[in-house]
């Protein structure tokens, strides 16, 4: 019988060898090709393990510089990016959006806040039609499409999930503020002090770490039987996401603050961790307790009209909502996932962040199968 050991790679505390035993168990059943857990209490990394592989073909083995497109967890980045300039005093979340990015008033969004982009609950959830997914390489141009067009729901009475456009309207604002992409200030400010491999925007150098993702199947639904001019379709189609298109540099060079970060588990981890331990990494602070409250400071609590599924959000992640949030508990705990399963969760109860990423997806925007099992894992290892 081969061994949890020879099946992954890296270390873990004796107390997390029940997290380790059910990434090998996920990886012998071929449940998971390839993968990475990170767990970080009070600040240290306790987990940090990997394994399987990157191609499935399964000739490639997942290594401990192995990177892979996160999806959504990207938009944890790209508000904790937010939270930092509300920290500096340079935004104000309670501010209109218009303060800062004047185009952006058009069309009746003038009473747009900033909270509402950070909660999903702007009423611009997406691209008025037609746009495809290469329209969202130039970020500054389709922000202005967004910019123009009107909101689809009233502002701050319900969330509608910013599926492709969160980085967009983050990215414009934070190019008004300080004259740099959202891509750069990420690198400059957070992926940089912390020694933290991810990338919002990843050049050519990184491509041969790079595992490609395998995409879940499809949907047996047509979604030409629901309604064109829908939230629902609208947000999720235009443009409609192509999983192969996610291994073109086109794609991994682009900076879509929403959905096209490349780290792994460790790196995602090493960033979010700054909010389980108060604000403060590195020793260095960078953001302060007022500022971490912002994030729990709900927006919504209701069925989200682009996933139709009940969703509740603070200020830049979501917050526990037992009907369906993954396996987290309640209390000061924040969180996010990625399409096909990926997700960091933040628990300030525990002083905790855990993080999985992937690229076997499995079907799904919110959560998975595999995410759930390993949160299991953890939590019985700090609870235990």
């Amino acid at each position: 019988m081969t061994s949890i050991t020879e099946t992954t790679s890296g270390s873990c505390t004796g107390q997390f060898e029940g997290l380790r035993r059910e990434l090998a168990n996920q990886l012998a059943s071929g449940a998971e090709l390839g993968a990475s857990i990170a767990v970080v209490v009070d600040g240290e990394p306790v987990v940090d393990i990997w394994g399987g592989y990157r191609d499935p073909e399964r000739t490639r083995p997942w290594a401990s510089d192995t990177i892979v497109n996160v999806f959504s967890i990207t938009k944890t980045m790209t508000a904790l990016s937010a939270l930092l300039l509300i920290d500096r005093g340079e935004l104000d979340a309670h501010r209109k959006v218009a303060h800062y990015w004047p185009e952006f008033a058009a069309n009746g969004k003038g009473d747009i806040e900033i909270r509402h982009i950070l909660g999903h609950t702007s009423g611009v959830s997406g691209w008025q039609p037609p746009m495809a997914v290469p329209d969202l390489y130039d970020t500054e141009a389709a922000a202005a499409r967004l910019a123009a067009q009107p909101p689809w729901w009233e502002p701050g009475s319900a969330s509608a999930y910013h599926c492709l456009n969160y980085g967009h309207l983050v990215d414009a604002v934070v190019r008004r503020i300080t004259g740099r992409s959202l891509g750069a200030f990420f690198a400059d400010e957070l992926a940089g002090p912390l020694g933290a491999d991810f990338h919002i925007g990843t050049g050519p150098e990184q491509h041969d770490r790079i595992a490609p993702l395998i995409p879940p199947p499809a949907l047996e639904f047509d979604m030409t039987l629901l309604d064109q001019e829908s939230i629902l379709v609208k947000t999720l189609t235009s443009p409609l996401l192509d999983v192969a298109m996610t291994a073109t540099p086109q794609w991994q060079q682009a900076e879509i603050g929403a959905v096209n970060g490349h780290g792994n588990a460790r790196s995602v981890a090493r960033v979010q961790s700054l909010v389980s331990n108060g604000g403060t990494l590195a020793g260095r602070e960078f953001l302060s307790g007022k500022t971490i409250d912002l994030i729990f400071e709900q927006q919504s609590d209701g069925v989200d009209l682009a996933l139709m599924v009940p969703l509740r959000f603070g200020i830049g992640y979501g917050l526990p909502q037992p009907q369906t949030a993954p396996e987290v508990p309640a209390g000061r705990v924040c969180w996010w996932s990625g399409y096909g399963g990926s997700i960091v969760v933040n628990d300030l109860d525990r002083r905790m962040t855990f993080a999985y990423t992937m690229n076997k997806m499995e079907p799904g925007i919110i959560g998975s199968a595999r995410a759930d099992a390993y949160l299991r894992a953890t939590y019985a290892a700090v609870r235990g």
